[in-house]
């Protein structure tokens, strides 16, 4: 059995940002948090972004799962929502994704991201998944994802130090963990009406070694639709999460 240790603890032993809270404009389900400055490895977005980040640590069971994935290993997870946008018919949805992950092997942990309607209908973007050989993005084994990416493809960078992961960062179980870097994604979208950009995470067969996806520079037609400004790190730990290391969580060994 292990604590994750408390954020202060963390920055001070790895060097890493303090996670700030989830800025305005944004809704969460299980852990997410924001940064303004580079975090660990994960540095800001191109153009210097500020990014948010929806997380595994601090996650609940059941959610962070798409439907249309067999979610017969999942376990716990999060979610973030932005505030609903209007578009166009023919307008373009950008944004950059950075997926990090301190699992490997074959616990296969997975993030996402797809375009929510008013009245609920929901398109795919983007996924993620660790896997010990091979593309990170997109995901194996998931839909295919509806957007434009750049690059099409990608594996993993080493490094895993990001206060996201709280008591994992800068851990790794085996291969495959790391981070993807920034990877940019546009979808044009087909009909006007009011949408939201949703994204999740998901740990895999167990709750052990957290991953996280960031999410930044999110426009449409070449408009932000971030109306907050980040927070400072420092602040808080993690947004709707209670203190890390409150309680015991259990480990691989």
């Amino acid at each position: 059995m292990k604590k994750h240790l408390t954020s202060i603890a963390l920055a001070a032993l790895t060097g890493v940002s303090m996670a700030a809270p989830l800025t305005t404009g944004w809704t969460s389900v299980g852990g997410a948090g924001s940064s303004s400055t580079a975090d660990g490895n994960i540095s800001l977005a191109p153009g210097d972004r500020a990014f948010v980040y929806v997380t595994t640590t601090g996650g609940i069971n059941g959610v962070g799962r798409l439907s249309s994935v067999d979610n017969s290993s999942a376990t716990d997870g999060s979610t973030v929502t932005s505030d609903a946008f209007t578009a166009k018919a023919g307008d373009i949805l950008s944004f950059y994704l950075n997926y990090i992950t301190s699992d490997g092997a074959g616990f296969a942990d997975y993030a996402w991201a797809q375009l929510v309607a008013l009245g609920g209908s929901e398109t795919l973007l983007f996924t993620a998944r660790t896997t010990p050989g091979g593309n990170t993005v997109p995901g194996f084994g998931m839909p295919a994802p509806s957007v434009s990416l750049d690059p099409a493809s990608v594996s993993i960078f080493s490094g895993t130090a990001f206060s996201g992961l709280a008591g994992d960062s800068g851990r790794c179980y085996s291969s495959g963990c790391g981070h993807t870097g920034w990877v940019k994604a546009e979808f044009t979208v087909a009909t006007a009406g009011s949408y939201s950009l949703r994204a999740g995470v998901t740990n895999w067969t167990d709750t052990a070694f957290d991953s996280a996806l960031a999410i930044a520079d999110v426009r449409i037609g070449g408009i932000s639709i971030d109306p907050g400004v980040v927070p400072e790190p420092g602040a808080l730990a993690l947004a709707g999460l209670a203190l890390l290391g409150a309680g015991l969580r259990r480990r691989r060994t």
